[in-house]
Order: C-alpha cells, then structure tokens, then sequence
C-alpha cells in the first residue's frame, strides 16, 4: 500500500540501474555542457534539457533510459518529457553523483 501511494505520488522503487545499463540502457545527462564538461559518469550523453526536444530521434525508444542531472529536478523534467514523446521505460536518475556510485 505504501509503495503505490510513493509511485503516485512519482517515488519509485529502488531500481537496479547497473542492470539496466547491462540491457541497453542509456544515460542521458541534462545539464549544461560546462556542468557535464566538469564531471560525469563514463559513456553518459550529454543533451542539455533545453535541447532534449529537439533531439529525440538520437534516443531509442526501446531501451531503457535514465536522465541525470545535479540534483534530480532537470532530470526529472526530462523523464516527463520523454515518456510524453512515447519512451516506455524512462527512470530518473537523479543526480549524476549518487547515480555514479549506484552503478559501481
């Protein structure tokens, strides 16, 4: 009961995103080039959420996708304009830190 009134509420469950890269997923980090350019995971894109829009046919709407940014507002931004645009499995990353330990 608890778990579906979080994923209402836009909280998910603990993901294995390790895994999903394993299967083909892809991490796009939405923050600007200067942010992405001081720091970032190995292998993430870097589409600033400005520009997302504009570059969805670069993404494959049949692998998962996690969005990343500093803290997990822009990427969370981005998850919703991506599953609008027809993505099945986007996750919010959060940020791109937290995220880089969680896939060690």
């Amino acid at each position: 009961m608890i778990q579906k009134i979080k994923n209402l509420l836009g909280f998910e469950a603990p993901l294995d995103f390790k895994k999903l890269l394993e299967d083909g997923g892809a991490i796009i980090d939405v923050r600007s080039v200067g942010e992405f350019q001081s720091g970032h995971i190995k292998g993430s894109v870097n589409i600033p959420l400005q520009n997302l829009s504009q570059h969805l046919s670069k993404l494959k709407k049949d692998k998962p996708v996690i969005t990343c940014c500093a803290s997990g507002m822009r990427s969370a931004s981005a998850k919703s304009i991506l599953k609008s645009s027809g993505f099945k499995e986007v996750y919010n990353g959060g940020g791109w830190m937290s995220l880089q330990n969680k896939i060690r």
